[in-house]
This record gives C-alpha cells, structure tokens and sequence, in this order.
C-alpha cells in the first residue's frame, strides 16, 4: 500500500511500498513530516476532510460544524497513529470515534453521503494508487526489454515454431515481437487508469441524493478527474468490475511473461544452450545429489509467480460470479489488491531474470547451423530471383534436407554438386518445361543458407531487417515514454490534489 507523507506548504511526497521514496527526487524540505498508509483509513479520513472543504464552499456545512469536524478528523488520526487498531476500514466503525472526539452535531458531515459511496471512493482510491505502482513496476521491465534489444541487433538466433527450429532471427526481433505485445497490455493499463479515475462520492446508496453536492469538487479535491456518471455504477457496479478489469491485465501480461521465461527454459534440456542465466545469487542453485546440475531457480519462481498473477485474476473473477449487484463479495480492497501485488512481484523477479541472461551469439549460431533453419531461404531464392514456381522450390530444399540428414551432413559441409543433382532430379520429375541446371552459383547456394544473411536480406515492413528493427525500437521507446509521462502526470495530479486538501483542511483545523 502506498504511503502519503504530509506536509505543510502545501509540499507533498508520495512513497511506495516497496523501494522506499518514489524515484524522483523529493521535493526539499525542512518541515517535520507524518507519514501514513493510504488505506482504507487513510481514504475514509481524507473524504471527510474533503466533505469539510467542499461542503463548505458550497453553504451545505456552517463554519462552526466544519471546525468541530475538523477537530474531530485530526483527533481521530492521532489516536490511530497512535493505536494502529483504530486504522478501520468501515465508516460505521470511524463515526462512533468522530463522535467521541467531538460530539453528535458533527454527523452533520455526513449529510448526503452513505457508507457506499465513501467505501467506493475509499476502493477505488485504493485500486488507483496499485494501478500506479504497478505502471511503475512494468515499466521497468519495458526499458530492460528495450536496452536487451539494443544489445543485441546483430546476435543472431534460432527461433521455433511447434517446438522445433524453424528459421534465424536477430534476438533483438524476437525481443521487440514481445515488447510489442506488452506494450499493448501497458497501453490497455494506461487507458483503465482514465476509466479508473472517476469517484463515486455523490453517489450516496446508489441512485443519488437530495442535497446539492458539489460532486465536481469532491472528485477535484480527491484527485480524481471527474465524477462517475452513474449512481447505480458508483457503488454497485464499478467497485467489483474495475478490479476485475486490473486482474485482467495483470493477466495478460503474465501470459507473456510466463512463455519469455519458458522459451529459455526449453534451452536448460541442452548440455550446452545459447542462453541461459548468469550462475550464482538467486539466479541459479545447486542440485544436493548431482553436482553437474545449475537449475535456474530464478526463472522456476518468476514462472510461478506469473501462474499466481493468473490464479488471482480467476479469484477475482470468481468472486464476482453469480452476485447480484451491490454485494460486497467482488469488492474487497485486500483480495483485489492481491492481483497487482502479485504482478508487482512478478514484474520484480522478471527484471531479475532480464538482467540475469547471458547470451552466447557463437552458440546460437552454431545451433543454427546444425539444422536446416535456413532451408526455406533456398526455396525463396528460388522463386524470387530464378523465376522458379515456389511449391517445387520448397521440394527441392525438402528434398536438400531429406539427404542431409540421411547422410549427417550439416548446412555448412552441403556438396555443391549433390545441390545441382537433387535440383535435376526435382525439375525432371516434376517440372521438365524449366531448365534442369541448377540456377544458383555456388556462392549464391553458400549465401542462402547463412542464417546472418537471411535476417539482413530481409524487405518487409516490421521484419528482422537491421533498418526495420531500429525503427520498431524508436517507435517503442516513444510509445514508453508517453505511457510514463501518463502516469508521472497522474501521480503528481493525485499528489498535488491532496497536498491542496491537506492545506485548504489546515485552515478550519487551525481555527479551532
């Protein structure tokens, strides 16, 4: 959960759970600041001082009732900062202490307003401030993926399709292919961050109320961008499908995560991969009984976790299941929030694992040229520059790679001359109108299979062409950096929002 620290001067920082202050640098000051969770206590006290602000510009709420709320609100934070069980989560369970501190007049503050639409706004507040971190968390994942990329434009790899080596690609492409899907899960977070920021306070139960709240100001006030349109959504509805919508992304990235670090995986079954992670630390530990043995105990639990960020988007989806609205079952701030905690996490082990890997460009192109990867460059070659029709180009590098393997011949050793024989063959056979010489010269047939000339060779738009994959990388790290500054602008909106509050609050605090 986040942390808010209070500030006079209206100066304020925001701290996250895990990492200590947030990444920019804070802002200076000598003032003594209290620092508190933004939980649902957090929230519950914040829509009251924001009832006391808004209500009172609006004429709903006497100056003489404000500073007694005000009173109260502060008296009620310092108990608890005092006594961590008077943190409660439910306004049934924060009035009676309000009243203690003051007395019943100050329930006047809650005049329009019902335990669910603060419960609401107190959830959904919760949900924005995980949704925020968690951009935070994914980004840094983005930006690795982008460096690994650029590190590794020219190393060139085997990649597979149904489990087996189907043709060279430059690491840099593969990486970008996943990048490319990522991004459009952060693209999809970006886009629920401005669904997600409406509040519900106005709300009341659900179908509105007959005091004229200023509900443009409340939402203002509380760092959110508007209102939520509908009453019924407000309380009933958005509190349990917005979380679910979290979960659903989390999820998604997750998938991607989950085949990364299983594609690499696959790689630990060889006695000697092309990648694999750096031994040592947390990445790797040792077998108690085979002393040959590294296994990749990072990437075991960075697998396991992206499993767990699935298994919570089905909790939350379950939990949801067969309820008819306004039931609390879907709402839970503590399980919805185990979804973006979870990927948090995950997001955490999988830089590690980013970080960890090391890549052996000699290997993988050894790898490459012990199979036939490069076979259906001969066909295309064929067709493309010689005029042969494709489907008997594909037979005659079928029929090249049936009589290597045969004769355990590998790409880099094929006789020339047994090429020109399976070509005659091919061609008198299947098609005796084209010349049954072997078009290609030698140096063409070498060049074919050379798996760093096919990825270079390559024209189309979005391939592994060096000139493709340095464009894919500037549109990437454009499209990043506008996902970043979306968040940065609503962190500091949220920040500066209840920095405001805190000082417009100070003021009837003060006049007590």
């Amino acid at each position: 959960m986040p942390l808010f620290a209070i500030r006079e001067a209206n100066e304020t920082t925001v701290y996250a759970k895990k990492g200590g202050i947030r990444r920019e640098a804070p802002r200076p000051s000598t003032l003594k600041e209290t620092i508190v969770k933004r939980d649902e206590f957090f929230w519950i006290s914040t829509i009251n001082k924001a009832t006391v602000v808004v209500n009172s510009r609006s004429g709903l709420l006497e100056e003489r009732i404000a500073r007694l709320a005000a009173r109260g609100i502060a008296a009620v934070e310092a108990d608890a900062a005092v006594d961590g069980t008077k943190r409660v989560k439910k306004y049934i369970a924060y009035e009676p202490m309000l009243i203690a501190a003051t007395s019943p007049e100050v329930t006047l503050i809650h005049a329009g307003r019902s335990s669910q639409d603060i419960l609401s706004t107190a959830r959904i507040a919760v949900v924005r401030d995980d949704a925020v971190e968690l951009c935070r968390a994914f980004d840094a994942v983005l930006d690795r993926l982008l460096a690994l990329a650029e590190e590794h434009r020219s190393t060139i790899v085997p990649n597979y399709t149904n489990g087996v080596a189907a043709q060279p690609n430059s690491y840099a492409h593969y990486v970008l292919g996943f990048l490319a899907s990522l991004l459009r899960t952060r693209e999809r977070l970006s886009q629920f961050l401005v669904r997600l920021n409406e509040c519900p306070m106005g709300a009341t139960v659900l179908n509105g109320t007959g005091w004229p709240l200023d509900r443009d100001g409340m939402a203002a006030v509380l760092g959110f961008d508007r209102p939520r349109r509908n009453a019924f959504d407000c309380t009933c509805l958005a509190p349990a499908d917005l979380p679910i919508e979290l979960a659903s992304i989390v999820a998604s990235a997750a998938l991607q995560v989950g085949a990364f670090v299983d594609d690499i995986m696959v790689q630990y079954a060889q006695p000697r991969p092309w990648i694999q992670l750096q031994e040592g630390g947390e990445n790797t530990y040792v077998s108690s009984a085979m002393p040959q043995k590294r296994n990749p105990g990072l990437m075991n639990n960075c697998r396991a976790d992206a499993s767990e960020v699935v298994a919570e988007m089905t909790a939350a989806f379950l939990r949801a299941h067969n309820v008819v609205p306004g039931m609390v079952d879907a709402k839970s701030t503590a399980k919805n929030s185990r979804a973006a905690a979870t990927a948090i996490s995950m997001f955490e082990r999988f830089l590690k694992v980013l970080n960890g890997l090391r890549i052996n460009p000699e290997r993988a192109l050894e790898e490459l040229n012990s199979d036939w990867t490069a076979s259906q460059e001969i066909a295309d070659r064929l067709m493309r520059e010689h005029g042969l029709p494709f489907r008997i180009g594909h037979h005659v590098a079928s029929r090249m790679v049936s009589w290597a393997r045969a004769n355990n011949v590998l790409p880099l050793d094929f006789p020339y001359e047994e090429m020109r024989r399976i070509y005659r063959e091919e061609i008198e056979e299947e098609f005796p109108e084209a010349s049954a010489e072997l078009p290609m010269s030698e140096a063409q047939f070498r060049d074919a299979l050379d798996p760093r000339k096919i990825v270079e060779a390559r024209r189309t738009s979005g391939s592994a062409a060096p000139a493709e994959v340095a464009a894919m990388l500037e549109e990437d790290r454009a499209q990043l950096a506008v996902f970043k500054a979306q968040t940065a602008a609503l962190d500091e909106k949220i920040a500066d929002s209840l920095a405001a509050l805190e000082k417009d609050f100070g003021l009837f605090a003060a006049a007590n």
